[in-house]
Parts: structure tokens; C-alpha cells; sequence
């Protein structure tokens, strides 16, 4: 599958932190990659060519190509109070789109994640919004309730949580939803995907949150748990790759905001680890 409109995006390479001398061998669509840090940030790719590289939301960020526009914004980033939380990766045997794919979809929480973010007999998923916003060319899903038992470290007690969905790019969503220690304010949890290859990618959540008394270790965990559970569904999911064709997979109610998002990767010819026709 060509790579050349997904070429010029910006992807998550490591965890800033964490990097050292020594460096990371990765690899990012199929190219082996090497991440370090001397001081800044580094990124070599074959041959030894200097990639382009940036350090946001406590991730090395970097591209095969030549990015035409910055990396998206999370201004809740720079929002004062805020614990930022870097999760730690997860690699996935799945397309980086089908994993994109599974942080958008709702329905599967009382299956997957029973008792945490979901629970029988509160299956059913409320009516909502979907867009595609023409104005930063992102999809979002708004208006989106469901009744969790624990919807997050932090909550005590099954809550009904209000969700926003966000595909800023490809291979990258955030997600707001109810901060149940401040009712006003929207707790930003992310999935930034690196694309190893067309099966296979390297998961990195991200989280922003308002919790000033779970510890860091315990927040880590949480999110890690509900990844992990992801996972196997991921690894098992047949096509491995993507399917774009609107016949190819029957979609219910709950799917729009796939749908708009498979509609968006199409029409962007975004394929890098998508099936366009059946097989």
C-alpha cells in the first residue's frame, strides 16, 4: 500500500524522558529509525538522514516526510493544574488505523471493560453527533453519555460520563470526558499511535488529567489495564488491516463516529494500513 499521503504526518517515536544516549531502534512505516537524546531530541533514519523532529505532550514526534502543517494542538497541554501522564507504549499486531479505530468505538465498553467502563445491563449507546469539522479538518463525536461503573482512577462510584471524540490525525484521537473531581472541566486522555508497519504499531496513551490524589504509578496502571484489554481484540480482529469499503463490514448506530472516520481516511487517501476493496 503506497504511504505517500500519510508520509508528511507527524508521529510518536518515544517518551522523551525515558531516552538516553543509547537511543531507541524503532522503525516508522517499514523504515528503521533510530531516537536518541543529546540534550534535544534526535531522530535518524536510513542512510543516517536527519528526520524532522519535534517534543510535545512528553513525546518525540517525528516524520518520514516534510510536514506541511504543525503538529495539532491540545491546549488543555498548557493548562495550569493539569498531571500529565506518559503512559508508556503497548505494541499492538493490528493496522495503527484499526487501533485508532477501537478508542473511538463505545459500544464494546460493557464487554470488554465490565465493570469499569461499562457494565449489563447499560449496553445501550445514546443517540449522538458526528462531524466532520471542514474548519481544522478533523472528526469529532460529540454529545456521547454512557453509564461506567468506574470511569476513571479517581471516581468513586458509577457516574453517567459525557465524551468528546477527536481524530486529530491519521493515527492519533483525544478523548474528553467527565473529570469527576471537577464537574466543570473535561479530562484529556489520548492514543497516539506509531506505525511500525501496516500490521503491526506501537500504542502511546497520553493522559492530562485533574487527580491530585491517585498516585502516578496507579494512573499509569489504570490506563494500562484498559489497553491491554483493548489489545486482544485488536490482535484478533479479521481483516488485520482497515476495511474503507462501506459493504465490507455491516455498521450499527453505535459506528458513526468509524464511519465518519474510515469516510475521512478515504478521502484523504490516508491507506497506510487500510483494505480498500474486499478479498
Amino acid at each position: 500500500m503506497s504511504i505517500q499521503a500519510m508520509i508528511d504526518e507527524w508521529y510518536p517515536v518515544g517518551i522523551f524522558a525515558q531516552l538516553d544516549e543509547a537511543g531507541r531502534n524503532t522503525m516508522l512505516m517499514g523504515e528503521p529509525i533510530v531516537v536518541t537524546k543529546d540534550g534535544n531530541a534526535r531522530v535518524t533514519g536510513r542512510n543516517g538522514r536527519s528526520l524532522p523532529v519535534k517534543v510535545r505532550y512528553g513525546h518525540v514526534w517525528t516524520s518520514l516526510g516534510e510536514p506541511k502543517k504543525d503538529l495539532f494542538p491540545i491546549p488543555e497541554a498548557d493548562q495550569p493544574g493539569r498531571r500529565f501522564v506518559d503512559v508508556g507504549v503497548v505494541r499492538v499486531r493490528c493496522s495503527p488505523l484499526r487501533a485508532v479505530e477501537n478508542f473511538l468505538d463505545i459500544a464494546h465498553f460493557p464487554f470488554v471493560h465490565t465493570d469499569i467502563l461499562g457494565a449489563e445491563p447499560h449496553t445501550e449507546v445514546q443517540n449522538y453527533k458526528v462531524e466532520i469539522r471542514e474548519d481544522v479538518d478533523e472528526v469529532w463525536a460529540t454529545q456521547v453519555k454512557f453509564y461506567q461503573p468506574q470511569a476513571a482512577k479517581s471516581a468513586s462510584g458509577g457516574i453517567t460520563t459525557e465524551y468528546m471524540y477527536r481524530v486529530a490525525a491519521p493515527t492519533c484521537t483525544v478523548l474528553y470526558k467527565t473529570c469527576p473531581p471537577r464537574p466543570t472541566e473535561w479530562d484529556v486522555i489520548t492514543l497516539f499511535v506509531q506505525p511500525l508497519t501496516e500490521e503491526l504499531c506501537d500504542v502511546w496513551p497520553w493522559m492530562a488529567l485533574f487527580d491530585d490524589e491517585t498516585s502516578m504509578t496507579d494512573l499509569i496502571h489504570f490506563q494500562q489495564t484498559i489497553f491491554l484489554q483493548d489489545r486482544s481484540i485488536l490482535e484478533n480482529q479479521i481483516p488485520r488491516l482497515l476495511p474503507l469499503d462501506p459493504g465490507m463490514e455491516i455498521p450499527t448506530r453505535a459506528d458513526m463516529t468509524s464511519i465518519a472516520y474510515r469516510r475521512w481516511l478515504k478521502r484523504h487517501n490516508y491507506t497506510y494500513g487500510a483494505q480498500l476493496v474486499a478479498q
